[in-house]
C-alpha cells in the first residue's frame, strides 16, 4: 500500500540506502545553499526542525564535508556548502524526486480504486477531511469520476486554499451535505478520524485509502486506571 511508501518518502528512505534523516539533512544543505548567514536558531525556526536536531545535523555534515562554517560578528556563523556538499545535495534532490513520482503514481492508483468503488455504489458527493499533499492527490484522481466535490474541511486553521476551494473546519462537516466523508490526511489520519468520531459521524460514512484507527478516551481512562 502506498501509505506505506510515503513514510519511506518522508524519510528519503524508499530505497533502503538512505538513513531516516536524510530528508532533514537535504532541507539544511537547500536552506544552507542558498547563502544567507544563518544561526542554527535561525535554521531551526525556517525548517520546523527542534534546535537540539539541528545542531546534530550541521556537525554531521561537517564531519563528512558537506559544509563549511565561518564565525561572523555578534557571535553568529555563516555556513557554506562545499563541493561536495553540492553533489550530495544534487543526489538527494534526484532521490526525493524519483520516490516522490512512485508515490504519486501508487496513491493515483489507491484513489482511483476508491473512487471507482463508490461511484459503482451510488455515490454522488465526497466531502475530504485533511488537506495535505495527499489530498490534492486524491482531488486530481476524483475528477475521472462523476462525483460531487462538495468541499474539504481540516482540524486545523481553516481558509487556506484548496485549488479553488477554502479549506472549512472540521466541526461544519455536519452542514456539508455529501453522501460519504473521505479521510484525505496520511500524516493526520487518526487525528480527522477521531475528530470525526467525535463530532458523531457514523463511521460507515468515511472511506480512506489509510489505514484509520480510533481510541476513545474511555479506552484510555481505562488503560490508565490499570496502572
Amino acid at each position: 500500500m502506498w501509505y506505506v511508501q510515503i513514510m519511506n518518502v518522508h524519510n528519503l528512505n524508499g530505497g533502503g540506502s538512505e538513513t531516516p534523516d536524510t530528508y532533514k539533512s537535504l532541507l539544511l544543505l537547500d536552506e544552507i545553499s542558498k547563502g544567507e548567514p544563518m544561526s542554527q536558531r535561525d535554521l531551526s525556526r525556517k525548517l520546523n526542525i527542534a534546535l537540539g536536531l539541528v545542531n546534530s545535523y550541521i556537525k554531521n555534515l561537517v564531519s563528512k564535508g558537506y559544509i563549511t562554517i565561518k564565525a561572523i560578528p555578534a557571535k553568529r556563523y555563516a555556513y557554506y556548502l562545499t563541493p561536495k556538499g553540492f553533489a550530495e545535495k544534487t543526489r538527494l534532490t534526484y532521490h526525493h524526486l524519483q520516490n516522490f513520482t512512485n508515490l504519486y503514481r501508487e496513491a493515483r492508483m489507491d484513489f482511483k480504486e476508491l473512487f471507482s468503488s463508490l461511484y459503482k455504489d451510488g455515490a454522488k458527493s465526497v466531502v475530504f477531511a485533511g488537506a495535505d499533499e495527499s489530498a490534492e492527490i486524491a482531488y486530481l484522481s476524483l475528477q475521472e469520476f462523476d462525483i460531487r466535490f462538495a468541499g474539504i474541511v481540516d482540524i486545523e486553521p481553516a481558509g487556506k486554499d484548496f485549488f479553488k476551494y477554502k479549506v472549512m473546519p472540521l466541526e461544519n462537516i455536519k452542514d456539508i451535505d455529501a453522501d460519504f466523508i473521505i479521510v484525505s490526511s496520511f500524516l493526520k489520519r487518526d487525528r480527522v478520524y477521531k475528530k470525526l468520531i467525535d463530532e458523531g459521524i457514523r463511521p460507515e460514512k468515511v472511506k480512506s485509502i489509510f489505514t484509520l484507527t480510533y481510541e476513545s478516551p474511555n479506552a484510555l481512562n481505562n488503560e490508565t486506571g490499570r496502572k
